[in-house]
């Protein structure tokens, strides 16, 4: 579970998150809507341990993150994976040392097994037979997908996705937000997805909440957020097919 309480930063000297508060529970999708600049990233990077809050809490499991350091803090952030915009994949090194890079680090597990589960990952990803090949070699699709294998290859209980469709065309976004959907109904992972896709994460996530000025404007089912009477968040929902505005 991720339970974030009264969660206050600010950058540059300007206040980028003012008390945001919100709750993810176990083998929950929470979709994080708003616009460019609002603070969806910096919670994200909260949530994993990359920036401390300066008031408030980041509990996972039970464990505020924000307050942990050292050994206890990576024992936190190994239950948590994280998709980054651009896949940050290492360029120099293949697909399979690039999905077998966290098992190198931190495990002890032999060579046969790193490579069984590495060719697993790669598999349920759909990507079979691309290991020797190099991030150059790749589409932008199958980057993401690498990089997802990369993120379940720990086996983490939550997984957090920084708009993983950024960047690619509208088939391969569909083909990349069908494959979260159908890796959160295999591994029931709890997660949060900050995304543009607004009208394709309907059938992938169970709550909506949209930041507005560094707040949470509202939060609740796709159904609440879309039937909302909110001026802020009917502009993201616009009626029309025509009318599918960006974030």
């Amino acid at each position: 579970m991720i339970e974030v309480i009264d969660l206050h930063k600010s950058l540059n000297g300007t206040e980028v998150l003012k008390g945001i508060t919100f709750k993810v529970v176990k083998g929950e999708i929470l979709a994080l809507i708003g616009k460019s600049g609002h603070g969806k990233s910096v919670l994200l990077k909260h949530i994993v341990g990359l920036i401390r809050a300066e008031r408030g809490k980041v509990l996972i499991n039970g464990e505020d993150i924000s307050q942990s350091r050292g050994p206890a803090r990576e024992q936190l952030r190994k239950k948590i994976g994280f998709l980054f915009q651009g896949g940050a994949l290492f360029d120099s090194i293949n697909v399979f040392d690039n999905v077998a890079f966290p098992l190198r680090e931190k495990t002890r597990l032999k060579r046969d097994e790193i490579r069984e589960r590495v060719l697993f990952e790669l598999a349920q990803v759909g990507l079979s037979e691309v290991e020797g090949k190099f991030p150059a070699e790749l589409s932008g699709g199958m980057k993401k997908r690498v990089a997802l294998a990369r993120c379940l290859i720990m086996d983490p209980e939550i997984m957090l996705f920084d708009e993983p469709t950024t960047g690619l065309d509208p088939a391969t976004a569909k083909s990349i937000n069908n494959l979260i959907r159908e890796t959160h109904e295999r591994l029931k992972f709890t997660g949060i997805i900050i995304t543009h896709d607004i009208y394709q994460i309907f059938s992938i996530v169970q709550k909506i909440a949209v930041l507005n000025e560094g707040r949470i404007e509202l939060i609740g089912t796709p159904t609440e957020i879309k039937t909302s009477e909110d001026p802020f968040v009917k502009q993201f929902f616009l009626k029309g097919d025509d009318h599918h505005e960006k974030i």
